[in-house]
């Protein structure tokens, strides 16, 4: 497959060496033209100069005389074009290039099986992987959907004007971010620990496994990280994209970028390091899958869920398979902040309906979850903290409020 890509490019880059010499022989054969054009003019400007009666011997003398010769007209070639001609091969042909598979007439050697108490104990699960399954299991077994949301309390981040973007931190800590590119961490004591401006929009940003704090500068094209000291450095390049929506996964510490470039638009996966693993943009029939990725997250299945803003949440597979999309349950649907839970449930903010939707890990819709009846008026973020409580920023205010919705 690689000396195939070489050979197409080795051929294309000769055709653009032909083409490029046949423009540079045309563009010379059109000067000369042009050349020849101005000559013609510059005689007929003369002849006209000759026609008055004053002139007529003039002209006359001038015709008859040996001197007076018009120059020939440029010769020009026509070009020819470089000839592809496609060589013929059967499916044998390229198995022989490529390789074939055989079997081998080995006989077969008996497998050795190892004693049941070895199998058993190689099989053993560790303390710590029964820990975690247990809590699972628990989570599982013990946690539903409540009959009904219950607002838990409200907190006020200073230094905002609205909240477009929350992440939970360590040690009872939260970051905002609004629409003018502030990025603000307070306690729950509603105290500003550490303000930031950001560049280029929304102050997109996310906490780490390790617990520090990376957000996108869409101007620069680079992904920042502030370390628990509060340091600031250079994370990541994203070269000619601009890095809009951003997601650290709880699962294995990838980091999951949405991007937008020309009207393009793309998710990438960069490991714990910063190096880039993975980008997704296309479906498998080739349709592209986004249009503004503008926020983004993981499910406990590791689907990769992206709120697309004027088009849809649009899931795909750790894989990168298209899952499904949801577009909402009216003529209108304008999803914004998503998240996901323990259980699996997607959770979306819709600025249209002035709503949160809740849906299964399956794209199915359970319910509206906050409505403006429940107090909501612009819900635009949310994020759900490890007691399983669903925080809610909104548009035009500094409020966060958190609600439970699981018991």
């Amino acid at each position: 497959k690689k000396l195939v890509d070489t050979v197409t490019s080795e051929n294309i880059k000769q055709v653009g060496k032909i083409e490029q010499s046949l423009l540079e022989t045309l563009n010379g054969q059109n000067q000369e033209i042009d050349d020849y054009i101005t000559y013609l003019n510059d005689l007929i400007k003369t002849f006209y100069g000759y026609l008055s009666p004053s002139n007529i011997e003039q002209i006359t003398s001038a015709l008859k005389s040996e001197s007076f010769i018009i120059r020939p007209i440029p010769e020009t070639s026509k070009p020819v074009p470089p000839v592809f001609t496609a060589c013929q091969h059967s499916k044998e042909d390229v198995a022989k290039l490529l390789g074939i598979i055989t079997v081998p007439n080995n006989k077969p050697e008996n497998k050795k099986i190892k004693p049941m108490e070895t199998v058993s104990t190689q099989l053993k699960p560790t303390e710590k992987q029964r820990k975690q399954d247990k809590e699972k299991s628990y989570v599982k077994q013990t946690l539903s959907l409540s009959s009904s949301v219950t607002k838990v309390r409200e907190y006020t981040a200073p230094g905002v004007c609205s909240v477009f973007n929350i992440s939970m931190g360590k040690s009872g800590r939260l970051w905002v971010s609004d629409d003018d590119g502030n990025l603000v961490q307070i306690d729950l004591q509603e105290n500003q620990l550490q303000k930031i401006q950001t560049s280029g929009g929304f102050g997109y940003h996310t906490v780490t496994q390790d617990g520090d704090l990376i957000y996108t500068d869409r101007k620069n094209k680079v992904i920042n990280r502030i370390t628990p000291d509060n340091t600031i450095t250079e994370f990541i390049k994203t070269g000619n994209w601009e890095p809009l929506s951003i997601h650290s996964s709880h699962i294995n510490g990838d980091i999951l970028v949405g991007m937008m470039k020309g009207g393009k638009a793309k998710v990438t996966r960069y490991n714990k390091t910063g190096t880039e693993i993975q980008n997704i943009q296309r479906d498998n029939k080739g349709q592209v899958l986004y249009r503004t990725p503008h926020y983004i997250t993981e499910n406990i299945n590791g689907d990769v869920c992206v709120s697309d803003w004027g088009n849809a949440v649009v899931v795909v597979d750790k894989s990168g398979q298209h899952r499904f999309s949801y577009t909402g349950q009216g003529s209108e649907f304008g999803p914004y902040g998503i998240c996901t839970d323990v259980l699996g449930h997607i959770l979306v903010c819709d600025v249209m309906s002035k709503t949160v939707h809740l849906l299964d890990q399956d794209g199915q819709f359970l319910s509206l979850l906050l409505t403006p009846q429940q107090g909501v008026k612009y819900p635009c973020s949310v994020c759900v903290d490890d007691e399983n409580n669903l925080w809610v920023g909104q548009y035009g205010t500094n409020t966060v409020t958190v609600y439970k919705y699981l018991q």
